[in-house]
């Protein structure tokens, strides 16, 4: 059986077939069960949107992070063993605000190539982080780096209840965390979100780009800012936008990261975030290196089971956090 780090070596020039994208598919039915209960809130969404848009001031809080789903979310957390992952800790992180935070931080392989390299995962608006365990197990088994997994406060077993503020302070709780962690404190930091999850890592790296322990960020399928996004998602409040106290404003901090390299993870057929906005969002990056990846088939919760996704992951993490960069 090859060794993990030479699957990585050969995985961007094998074909179709190799194991690398075999691997991929294997995780296909797990990543989908947990993700189709998130893309159901949509459809949920688009048929009272009358309802909702009356109630977009004071209820968005709810709209916009249904921590809830799908069902039992923020009490059936599946933990990495379920997924065969053995090297990981589950961890309780305090914030300076008084939560405390759940968290994975999950070990590639010891001594390999990307060992001393940590991505650092944050989720979309659904769900909890035991709902993308498959990802992480496939960054782990064919990158060899290690993943830390945060959970948002008012998200799985963290306290709290979820807003901008909230969510901006529980990332810079895990980029402190893992600079201050003994094992991580001299790695190589790659953030990547999902989604919102990619809103929470641009205003993240845009505040901690200077320190020089970020090497790369990368985002898939996030949008320009939630008033942006309204339009498309409850098309009746177009005109109601300025009330969205919950603004995410991607497309006006994105062009302040000049240090850090950007991969676009983007799938064109999105129904939640129209690719125009991670088009916008290349378009508008400042940074020396961005590469743009589309992925003619993948929607809002898909994009990560298309072909060339994984691979696209393997090459951005291999040109910046390689040990030749060391």
């Amino acid at each position: 059986m090859p060794s993990r780090s030479s699957s990585f070596q050969s995985s961007a020039s094998t074909s179709s077939t190799s194991k690398f994208v075999r691997a991929c598919r294997n995780t296909q039915i797990a990543i989908a069960k947990q993700c189709r209960a998130a893309a159901e809130l949509t459809s949920v969404t688009q048929g009272v949107a009358a309802v909702l848009t009356t109630l977009l001031y004071f209820k968005q809080k709810a709209l916009i992070y249904p921590s809830h789903m799908p069902p039992n979310a923020r009490t059936n957390v599946p933990r990495p063993s379920q997924f065969g992952i053995k090297d990981f800790e589950e961890l309780v992180i305090p914030t300076n605000d008084g939560e405390k935070l759940s968290a994975f931080y999950i070990r590639g392989p010891r001594g390999g190539r990307h060992s001393k390299c940590t991505i650092l995962m944050f989720h979309g608006n659904a769900g909890n982080i035991g709902h993308r365990l498959p990802i992480a197990r496939m960054l782990i088994n064919y990158i060899g780096c290690n993943v830390f997994m945060l959970e948002y406060r008012g998200y799985g077993l963290s306290t709290g209840e979820p807003d901008e503020k909230g969510i901006t302070i529980d990332a810079q709780t895990a980029l402190d965390y893992l600079r201050n962690r003994a094992e991580t404190s001299s790695h190589k930091l790659v953030v990547y979100g999902q989604s919102l999850g990619g809103a929470v890592s641009i205003k993240l790296v845009s505040k901690n780009q200077h320190a020089g322990d970020i090497v790369g960020l990368i985002l898939e399928n996030t949008f320009l800012s939630m008033r942006s996004l309204i339009p498309s998602v409850i098309p009746p409040a177009k005109y109601l936008t300025m009330l969205c106290h919950q603004v995410w404003p991607s497309e006006s901090i994105l062009p302040s990261i000049t240090e850090v390299p950007i991969l676009f993870l983007s799938g064109l057929q999105d129904e939640i975030v129209p690719p125009s906005h991670m088009r916008k969002l290349y378009e508008l990056a400042t940074t020396p290196t961005k590469i743009w990846k589309p992925l003619p088939g993948g929607d809002h919760n898909s994009s990560v089971l298309e072909e060339g996704y994984f691979e696209a992951i393997s090459d951005f993490v291999s040109n910046n956090a390689g040990d030749e960069k060391s």
